[in-house]
């Protein structure tokens, strides 16, 4: 369990997008690309929580979940990746045309994880660079694709031998990251 007001541990982190939102919600109009929004979430939600994944945010086209060793379990990393791969077949992907596209990124390390804000307004969240390198991963990650760092990717090679390798410029990070990248037909 986590200290009531929040500690530094090692998790997983995804966010899942969707890709060209900005011109689905122009051609739909606002109620239709809400729908549209909510079933995503929806998918979503239920498939990472059957991973035992904390819904940390679901913020315009996107959610970040939080894999933590304690509520999640000792395999916390590798639900993460399995949580992604559920998330894509659950799309569509694999099965002809997905219904929605979207782009995952996840990355493990060391963060703050509990409560932000002030005395008034509360937040639940992770904050540190594991988090924000989770983010730029997801950024790079083209419809159907998981963008899996090279640390988390150990936790799942056996699984998942012979992805991909790229090597990315992440915007604020000083080196390149080396990842892997899953796509939806290796899933």
């Amino acid at each position: 369990m986590l200290p009531p007001g929040g500690a530094e541990v090692d998790i997983a982190v995804l966010f899942a997008d969707v890709r060209g939102s900005t011109e689905l919600g122009e051609s739909m109009g606002a109620v239709a690309f809400a729908s549209m929004l909510n079933r995503f979430y929806a998918t979503a939600s239920h498939t990472l929580l059957d991973h035992r994944a904390m819904i940390d945010k679901m913020v315009g086209d996107e959610v970040m979940a939080l894999y933590i060793q304690g509520p999640t379990g000792p395999n916390y990393r590798q639900a993460a990746v399995l949580s992604a791969v559920e998330l894509l077949r659950a799309m569509g992907y694999g099965k002809g045309e997905p219904w929605l596209p979207i782009g995952i990124g996840i990355h493990a390390g060391p963060a703050y994880v509990g409560k932000v804000g002030t005395s008034e307004i509360q937040d639940f969240t992770a904050l540190g660079d594991t988090v924000n390198t989770t983010a730029r991963l997801q950024a790079e990650a083209k419809p159907g694709e998981v963008i899996i760092s090279e640390e988390l990717y150990a936790s799942v090679a056996s699984e998942f031998p012979d992805l991909e390798r790229r090597s990315l410029e992440l915007k604020g990070k000083a080196k390149p990251v080396a990842v892997r990248v899953l796509r939806a037909a290796e899933a």
